[in-house]
């Protein structure tokens, strides 16, 4: 299928013509991001926790300490809300009412599900390092037993999901489209900044081939 299936929770009512439900969009707004919110709740207290994450296929992971609340209590099969948004740009326009953003915004809603199994878990951080830093987890040191031990892993399907865009210029009412004021779209984009090196020990070493990449690729 080439679509998520809609349902009462996931379909989009305020604006619905920004409704998207197409994995495409979905797989892609995924994966131009890499932090997401995860909402869930603990003895009827809702909580948020952002947390870095990644997708494989149609299921997203994410990771953290063993100690965390959130994580030992989503071992439990507790219902998930799991959001991500990317803001494009402010739009102005000419009344404060008509003003907006432009962004991207995926929901997905689920079980997390813990990935227990050794071999799982290091081919699941493997592909989180290398999502976020490509090239680069060959150059770095095995994780240790207990490294992995104290790191827990997560992962939840796709398939409760919907995406939300909004794109293009100001929508104004067509009375004030003549009145003398500036509007249109200040575009905003999230860009590497030149590297800056460990001020510890780094035994002469010049930058490395694949981070050099990642911030002329960006």
């Amino acid at each position: 299928m080439e679509n998520y299936r809609r349902t009462e929770r996931t379909r989009v009512r305020r604006l619905p013509e920004r409704g998207h439900y197409d994995r495409a969009t979905v797989h892609a707004i995924l994966d131009a991001g890499f932090i997401c919110h995860v909402g869930y709740v603990i003895e009827g207290q809702p909580y948020v926790t952002p947390t870095a994450y990644w997708r494989e296929g149609e299921r997203v992971y994410w990771h953290g300490s063993s100690a965390s609340r959130m994580l030992r209590n989503l071992a439990k099969g507790i219902p998930v809300c799991l959001t991500v948004t990317h803001v494009d740009g402010l739009v102005l326009a000419r009344t404060g009412f008509n003003h907006s953003i432009n962004y991207r915004a995926v929901m997905a809603l689920g079980v997390a599900e813990q990935v227990t199994e050794e071999e799982h878990k290091l081919a699941a951080l493997k592909e989180f390092v290398e999502r976020l830093y490509p090239k680069r987890w060959d150059t770095l040191r095995p994780p240790s037993k207990q490294e992995l031990k104290a790191t827990t892993v997560f992962s939840m399907q796709l398939d409760e999901v919907s995406a939300k865009v909004r794109v293009g210029p100001p929508h104004d009412n067509a009375e004030d489209y003549a009145l003398p004021i500036w509007a249109g779209v200040l575009p905003l984009t999230l860009t590497p900044g030149m590297p800056e090196p460990d001020p510890l020990n780094l035994a002469g070493l010049t930058l490395p081939e694949h981070v050099r990449d990642f911030v002329l690729e960006r």
